[in-house]
């Protein structure tokens, strides 16, 4: 069984984090939410506080097939601020092994150097965050190891995306005729 490791900071934003919780639960893929200040519980940008599976002191990252940072821009500064997600981040993007961002936090990739001469999509307005990439303008960006994504409106295609990279197209295109977005 593939598992994922979703990271939270505090004011994430709630729907690109736990629409893809939640549809890779569906597709029968393990996802942790992980806390990286090591607390029970996280609260993002609207308020909402959700329990987490793990604090990052605890997590496995080796039992990880891909690693997932939500936007939220003062969740990103937070996740970006996490030198143990970014040293893990680096040692997946350098193995080769599955990242992924959305909205804003495609920033910490440009940063880190992973998107440079790679196809690569981000929140409106924030392009130049993305080092070296070819910005396109994509719901999606799924090239090599990096997936990316623009925003709340595109969380089904980027946790759909993350499913069929999981599993195949067949199941996450399956998985959105069954919530009835495809």
């Amino acid at each position: 069984m593939k598992k994922a490791g979703i990271f939270f900071g505090k004011g994430y934003e709630e729907i690109e984090a736990l629409t893809v919780v939640d549809l890779l639960r569906r597709a029968g893929i393990e996802i942790e939410c992980v806390a990286i200040d090591n607390n029970s519980t996280v609260t993002g940008s609207h308020g909402i506080t959700v329990e987490m599976n793990k604090a990052i002191k605890d997590a496995d990252f080796d039992s990880y097939d891909i690693l997932i940072c939500p936007g939220g821009l003062a969740g990103v500064d937070n996740l970006e601020a996490c030198t143990m997600l970014t040293d893990k981040l680096k040692e997946f993007y350098d193995s080769g092994k599955l990242i992924a961002a959305i909205c804003a936090a495609p920033r910490i990739f440009g940063h880190l150097g992973f998107v440079e001469g790679r196809k690569a999509c981000i929140y409106p307005g924030m392009e130049d965050e993305l080092k070296g990439a070819q910005v396109v303008f994509d719901k999606v960006s799924h090239d090599g190891n990096v997936i990316t994504s623009r925003g709340m409106g595109t969380s089904i295609d980027f946790g759909l995306e993350i499913v069929a990279t999981l599993t195949d197209r067949p199941t996450a295109d399956a998985l959105g005729k069954k919530i009835v977005y495809l």
